[in-house]
């Protein structure tokens, strides 16, 4: 199973539950907060490795 686009850049667990709850939600102001969201956590997560990346790969 291919994992979403986004967990290349929410990469936290809690992250990735909180943008399956608010990706649920619909109406302007709900679409707004999603999109805020995604832009704060992709900052935040950005120091912290991806799960697919292996150590040490020369590639």
């Amino acid at each position: 199973m291919r994992k979403p686009l986004i967990h290349l850049f929410i990469k936290t667990t809690c992250g990735r539950a909180k943008f399956d709850e608010l990706s649920t939600r619909r109406g302007p102001v709900n679409i707004i907060r999603l999109c805020w969201f995604i832009v704060i956590a992709t900052l935040k997560d950005l120091h912290i490795p991806n799960d697919n990346q292996i150590k040490g790969s020369d590639s």
